[in-house]
């Protein structure tokens, strides 16, 4: 056997729904994957089309005897040219002149045009879609407010890593400030040591508080003790692991099946867990003439970075982080959004909204411009990361009641 296997061309028989041990012959424009192979017998693959990275793999009789052989498939639909401009034209149910489409995976197309990352594909054994940071919408207003305290980052962290954060200070921008500088950095310095995510995002927030008090030991103005910010981080590997670690009340929902699934708690006086800790602390919990509880009648959380005039009351900077695997033929979007946001709509509400445009970048600013008009006086930041499903769940228009959404949204959630 040669050391390399080319891709050839010699059938052209659709077999879309065959299995793997059904398949004798080549498909045009198919291609061969090996995922794993014993070590005796290692068979690097040659492509004849290196512009094809994933398409239909067909695996020639021979391969199929062999049984030390393990394969990795890919499907996909063979079209002649012709026919595969027409397969990506489906129907424009919104008449908006950009069909909606299903990709040659399967997986739900609209408007979002990404390319295979095979590495990960190879690995997981299914498509994974590539996030190009260039797609990711974001929006930050400053509201009524007479200065944004609002933070928020977004970028490609390494090779294999994405990075996104929001950020809602209080007590000036000093905190927020600090942390859009440096939580990357310190995130980034404990990757090569630490391969759990959620312990890497834990180890980054205790030490970013502990530089920001370093940082404050040095500042002249006194009253800087009292800046605080919440943080919500989100790191995405290999394009389907995502991490997520929060302090404070900005949120992190995913997007699956057009349904909202909240990613963060918010960390509030109202939480019986986090209330306790407070009092055993030595702290207390007042309410506002909204109703609202803060601790020692100042903040509004109960978890924060920086706030060090509290920390002796049990306001502490330790995240809550959480892992799911995505699933991009349901899971739709990622966002990040600050209490601007949150306070005048509840999760689903983000996700209808969202689900209701054409891209991420019109998403984020029609949340922002939504909470402005229905109330918001706080600054207000979000961040939309489209997944593979983006559009396949699009909602219809919704109604909506500010009434209802003062009570129901928010903190309370």
């Amino acid at each position: 056997m040669s050391d390399n296997i080319t891709v050839q061309r010699l059938a052209h028989t659709a077999v879309n729904n065959c299995s793997v041990n059904q398949l004798s012959a080549w498909d045009e424009g198919s291609l061969v994957v090996l995922k794993e192979a014993e070590e005796r017998r290692n068979f690097p693959v040659q492509l004849e089309d290196p512009e094809c990275l994933c398409c239909q793999a067909l695996v020639p009789l021979p391969l199929q005897e062999d049984s030390h052989l393990q394969f990795t498939v890919f499907r996909r639909s063979i079209y002649s040219p012709s026919e595969q401009r027409q397969s990506n034209t489906r129907f424009d149910p919104d008449s908006s002149g950009r069909p909606t489409t299903w990709d040659s995976f399967g997986i739900w197309d609209n408007r979002i045009d990404e390319p295979i990352l095979l590495p990960s594909s190879i690995r997981y054994g299914k498509p994974i879609p590539k996030i190009s940071l260039s797609k990711v919408g974001c929006a930050s207003l400053i509201g009524q407010r007479k200065e944004n305290e609002d933070r928020f980052q977004v970028s490609q962290m390494t090779e294999d890593v994405l990075y996104f954060a929001v950020f809602d200070g209080h007590g000036g921008p000093q905190a927020a400030d600090f942390c859009e500088k440096y939580m990357e950095k310190f995130i980034k310095d404990l990757l090569p040591k630490e391969t759990n995510l959620e312990l890497v995002l834990s180890k980054a927030f205790l030490e970013v508080e502990k530089a920001f008090s370093r940082h404050l030991h040095f500042s002249p103005n006194a009253q800087d003790i009292n800046a605080g910010t919440t943080a919500t981080v989100a790191l995405l590997r290999d394009g389907i692991e995502l991490v997520v670690g929060s302090v404070g009340d900005s949120r992190a929902m995913l997007c699956r099946k057009g349904k909202a699934h909240k990613l963060t708690d918010d960390h509030t006086p109202e939480r019986k867990d986090e209330k306790e800790r407070i009092k055993r602390s030595g702290g207390f919990i007042t309410w506002n003439s909204l109703g609202q509880p803060n601790v020692n009648g100042r903040l509004a959380m109960t978890r924060s970075i920086g706030d060090f005039d509290l920390k002796n009351m049990g306001v502490i900077a330790e995240p809550e982080t959480k892992r799911i695997t995505l699933h991009h033929v349901h899971d739709t979007f990622l966002a990040l959004t600050t209490d601007g946001i949150n306070f005048i709509m509840n999760s689903q509400e983000i996700c209808d909204v969202i689900n209701q445009c054409h891209d991420p970048k019109e998403a984020a600013q029609r949340i922002s411009d939504q909470a402005l008009q229905y109330g918001s006086e706080d600054n207000s930041t979000i961040i939309v990361v489209p997944f593979g499903a983006w559009g396949r769940y699009k909602s219809s228009e919704t109604s909506f009641s500010f009434s209802r959404s003062f009570v129901s949204s928010g903190r309370w959630a």
